[in-house]
């Protein structure tokens, strides 16, 4: 029996959004900019003068090779870059490069997959992971543990310097699978065999947008190959308890034509057992001290399809297309054991809440690109268009089964039914040309961004089987936010050692909430100018001086603007506010690279200042409003919404962080090298209490990791990598310094045949610990997970031979 049937939320929408029109304006007056800059040679001479010869903007030393093979250096950032760059800001725009204008003998005759990584850039480090020994069968989640000032939690948290607020894109674009909730599970699943890099952009340019949280950006750079001919890597790995995982992908090339792609299917998650103790300060309850012990289980199955084409039209023109679709469950089984103590500590109440979801996930993109090359070198125009979509669908059933409960409070069962939607849509426009000494980019994006939840919540009679809805946490909600920017940057050589960038965006953003179930919605809107600035100085072939500056803006998440109360148990609940500001945020850097003997050398200071900063505040509820001394609630139980903790965000004082980080790579010896990297963060928080009151949270961390590598023979690896987060401010609260062991070994039994054994957290170390303590509450914590993790696999490597019988060129896996 069903009683309240849920309505499509896209239905109501269809009715509320007002402004697709404009925006549909919006997208052809996008288009005609860019073909008028294009096609009109007067508008375009205003642009930049096309009487002059293109002039190359790097040295011979300096400039990258052009259509290279990428070289093999794990998790090593390649060496400096201290140039304009032709190219494209991210690799979903690459194409065949053209030659730069440069005399031909910097052109090396031969090609090599040993050759060097392009270097960082003037606004980014860029990492190579492909290479590392665990690659063949880790996660993109272990890619990025693998990455300097990264680090991804159990639970999938990705902070970047001890700071969650970071924005992950995939080959420069924003994507559906990669918000909200499905950021952790999209990373889990995501091979890390699939990623030629990651870049860290620390101070994103102009070329970046704000969508999808702003904020420094993690760039994953996609495998993308141009070899003649035909080859594939396979993958078949087994772990600990049954876990497994499989990929394979390949790539063919023959003339005009492309296509490379993929599949693979894992089975795999992390059961975690918990506890927390809470102590309630605010004299409203005369149950003030509970306790929480908890357990999690289930692995989940995953599985993953894509494919990307391209065709040359001619010499200036190429063609691109891709896909990708993911599915996963997402079942699992917990129990939650509560107690309540009275103010003498003796127990007042004293049962089990047990949970079992089954859910399912999709998520799927697509996309179609155009690059033009111009008449002069150096000169390019791209169009890209990219879709996503990520659909959530969940049922839970809920039982609370007393062992010590007090009068008037019986056995309670649930169900929850949930719906999630994030569709987005993103469409650029780049244009790319050469002036004088310098490079002058100009570009557009227009995206949208829709967000759909639906969420049904009943009682369920233990006698009749009966369900009622359950108004208080039933609820219907959408949010459309809508982009329009536009861009402009210019970079330049001044002379042999300085080079500068400095870029504007301007971005007008639109926001339609809807809460569906009470009709009622809002709309805002504002226009940001985002600056930014790079500037580099090259003291000598192996040292180089950096600058950046960068402001952003984060605007709140879905989730963090839904009013709504979603109760995560019976002691927890989270709502949004739509009242939410973005937040301002200025970065300031300082970089110095270099080689000693045979390491690279590279440490940064940094500063970052928040103002409008997003805070999450805890207050106590009853019925969903917050709680008074005169409310006279005992405990939860006491009726179904009393004395929950109820964690809300505000735009709540300011915050600033600096600190200094490092990292040391390079080969010690032939057959020994190290990436070690370190964080040292220094920060305050600034927020008002519930009393009024301003309060100062200053906090110091030290976090650092190194990753060790030996070569035993020329076919037997070994890598051990530690990481060591340190404690950092989360909420209203710090997280606890937390450290962790791996150890990766590869044996290649023939040159296409390959076996690795990977170990995750050798000494059972890994957990997630937090200390709040505020005016109202005292709270501390812990959760652990699954943690020494044991996968044996196998990894082959076939084709590789050019079309009309070329000479093999096997991958690496």
């Amino acid at each position: 029996m069903t009683p309240y049937k849920k309505s499509k939320p896209a239905m109501a929408l269809a009715a509320t959004s007002t402004h697709h029109k404009q925006r549909l304006c919006v997208l052809l007056l996008g288009t005609l900019f860019t073909e008028t800059i294009w096609v009109n040679p007067v508008l375009a001479q205003t642009v930049a003068n096309p009487a002059k010869p293109a002039v190359s903007t790097t040295s011979n030393a300096e400039k990258p090779a052009a259509a290279k093979p990428a070289p093999v250096t794990p998790i090593t950032p390649a060496k400096s870059e201290n140039k304009p760059e032709n190219k494209s800001e991210d690799k979903s725009n690459s194409k065949p490069d053209a030659k730069p204008a440069s005399p031909p003998e910097a052109e090396a005759p031969t090609v090599t997959v040993t050759a060097e990584r392009p270097s960082n850039r003037i606004d980014r480090q860029v990492y190579d992971v492909k290479s590392d020994v665990s690659s063949t069968n880790g996660s993109a989640a272990d890619a990025l543990n693998n990455v300097p000032s990264v680090n991804v939690d159990p639970d999938g948290t990705v902070s970047l310097r001890g700071s969650t607020k970071v924005q992950i894109l995939i080959d420069g674009k924003p994507s559906a699978m990669l918000q909200g909730d499905n950021r952790a599970a999209t990373l889990a699943a995501m091979p890390a065999n699939d990623i030629e890099s990651v870049e860290v952009i620390n101070n994103p340019g102009a070329q970046f947008g704000n969508e999808a949280g702003g904020g420094p950006i993690i760039n994953l750079v996609m495998r993308r190959t141009r070899q003649p001919g035909g080859f594939g890597v396979i993958n078949a790995n087994g772990g600990s308890a049954g876990r497994y995982n499989t990929a394979l992908s390949g790539s063919y090339h023959e003339g005009a034509w492309g296509i490379q792609g993929g599949v693979n299917f894992r089975h795999d998650g992390r059961n975690s057992v918990g506890e927390a103790v809470r102590d309630r300060l605010d004299g409203f309850s005369t149950t003030p001290h509970n306790t929480q012990t908890s357990s999690a289980k289930g692995l989940n199955n995953s599985s993953g399809l894509n494919a990307a084409l391209t065709y040359n039209l001619g010499a200036k023109d190429t063609l691109g297309a891709n896909f990708a679709y993911n599915a996963r469950n997402n079942d699992q089984q917990s129990e939650d054991h509560y107690q309540s103590y009275n103010v003498d500590r003796s127990l007042f109440s004293d049962y089990v809440r047990t949970s079992q979801r089954k859910g399912d996930s999709t998520s799927y993109s697509w996309g179609a690109r155009l690059d033009h090359k111009g008449d002069i070198s150096g000169e390019n125009l791209k169009l890209d268009l990219r879709v996503s979509s990520s659909e959530n669908e969940s049922v839970s059933n809920y039982a609370n089964v007393y062992a010590v409960k007090p009068a008037f409070i019986s056995d309670r069962y649930n169900l929850q039914d949930s719906n999630s939607n994030v569709r987005l849509v993103d469409f650029t426009g780049d244009y790319e040309r050469p002036h004088d000494d310098g490079l002058i980019k100009l570009g557009y994006k227009i995206a949208d961004n829709k967000s759909e939840f639906d969420t049904a919540y009943f009682d369920i009679n233990p006698v009749t089987n009966s369900q009622t809805v359950n108004a208080s946490r039933t609820n219907r909600y959408s949010l459309d936010e809508g982009n329009l920017a536009l861009y402009g940057s210019y970079q330049m050589r001044i002379n042999e050692q300085w080079g500068v960038l400095a870029g504007l965006r301007t971005e007008y953003t639109h926001i339609d909430i809807r809460q569906l179930s009470a009709n009622v919605g809002a709309k805002n809107h504002y226009l940001s100018y985002i600056p930014s600035f790079f500037a580099s100085y090259k003291l000598s072939d192996d040292t180089t001086l950096r600058l950046s500056y960068a402001h952003r803006i984060r605007r709140a998440g879905a989730a963090e603007l839904n009013p709504f109360i979603s109760y995560r148990d019976d002691l927890n609940a989270s709502s949004g506010n739509p009242k939410l500001k973005p937040t301002q945020t200025d970065s300031l850097e300082l970089g110095y690279e270099t080689r000693v003997a045979k390491l690279d050398v590279n440490v940064r200071a940094y500063y970052r200042q928040e103002s409008d900063s997003i805070v999450y505040r805890r207050s106590f509820i009853k019925n969903g409003v917050v709680q008074t001394v005169s409310d006279n609630c005992n405990i939860v139980q006491t009726t179904p919404d009393c004395g929950i903790l109820l964690t809300t965000p505000e735009n709540g004082g300011s915050s600033h962080t600096s600190g200094l980080e490092f990292t040391l790579s390079g080969k010690v010896t032939p057959k020994f090298s190290i990436n070690t990297s370190g964080n040292l963060l220094f920060g305050e928080q600034t927020y008002i209490n519930t009393a009024g009151q301003e309060v100062h949270r200053p906090s110091t961390s030290l976090s650092v990791r190194g990753r060790f590598n030996y070569q035993l023979s020329d076919d037997d690896h070994l890598q051990l990598s530690l990481n060591s987060q340190g404690r950092t401010v989360s909420g209203e609260g710090y997280r606890q310094p937390n450290s962790t062991a791996n150890f990766s070994y590869r044996h290649n039994i023939t040159k296409s045949l390959n076996l690795v054994v990977n170990v995750t957290d050798i000494f059972n170390s890994n957990k997630t610990e937090t200390q709040v303590d505020t005016d109202i509450l005292k709270e501390r914590s812990i959760r652990r997970y699954d943690g020494r993790l044991i996968y044996v696999g196998f990894s082959y490597r076939f084709g590789g031979v050019t079309p009309g019988g070329g000479n093999p060129r096997p991958p690496r896996g």
